[in-house]
């Protein structure tokens, strides 16, 4: 498969590396300085481009993808309250191809579905509040991040006394997120159901990036053959 790569940060040499491994081949390279290529002929042979940029380039690199007919795999978070109608629209109804997750991790795909699978669960047990944790590394701009945004959203579908979720709330009607922004720290996801008698906690710790950029491989080996807004439950039927 021929791959294009948006964003050479530390995720896109690791992307690199493991699609190389996996007998791909890196066709293209577009980071800050070199915009221009988006229009060039090794671009638009992709397959599919997988993209890890900044919440603000985010959406705008997938319309320059698009225009050369390239698929888009995209981990980018923090663009979808500005830009998802019009992403959503242009997967429906014109043709375009995105798989976006907020993490490409499997381990975070087996947390999400335990996950909603304990909400469902807790909604029978109104003792029990609900909160979240995340932890990032000092170079992560959006919060909460995107991977406890689906997490959150996920408990407030299935538990019944939770009406959204929120960041710095004490009434009880919202989920609230705390975010904590520390050193280099890969992602780390903690959910507490907390009562007067115990307390149950999960918790997702990436060991590194290696997860993530595995994962943004495999959904673009999907992408190559499928069409429209894809997710990782398209990929992974848990």
């Amino acid at each position: 498969m021929k791959i294009a790569l948006i964003g050479y940060g530390k995720m896109g040499k690791m992307i690199e590396q493991i699609a190389l491994s996996r007998g791909h081949e890196i066709v293209s390279i577009i980071d800050i300085d070199n915009q221009q290529d988006f229009n060039s002929e090794a671009f638009k042979s992709a397959d599919v481009a997988i993209e890890f940029t900044a919440p603000q380039a985010a959406y705008g690199n997938y319309l320059k993808a698009w225009a050369a007919g390239v698929k888009v795999v995209s981990g980018s978070t923090g663009w979808m309250k500005e830009h998802g109608d019009e992403v959503r629209k242009a997967c429906a109804e014109e043709g375009k191809t995105l798989f976006w997750a907020s993490n490409f991790s499997i381990g975070v795909a087996i947390f999400s579905a335990v996950n909603k699978y304990l909400a469902k669960i807790m909604n029978q047990f109104p003792q029990y509040d609900v909160e979240m944790e995340e932890t990032h590394h000092v170079h992560k701009l959006d919060h909460p991040s995107g991977t406890a945004i689906t997490l959150a959203e996920q408990i407030v579908e299935n538990i019944d006394r939770k009406e959204a979720w929120k960041e710095d709330t004490t009434d009880k009607k919202y989920l609230r997120i705390d975010h904590i922004r520390r050193g280099e720290v890969p992602g780390i996801h903690t959910i507490r159901y907390d009562s007067e008698a115990d307390i149950i906690t999960i918790t997702h710790d990436a060991h590194s990036r290696q997860g993530f950029a595995l994962g943004a491989v495999l959904a673009a080996e999907y992408t190559k053959d499928h069409q429209g807004l894809l997710t990782i439950s398209d990929m992974f039927k848990f």
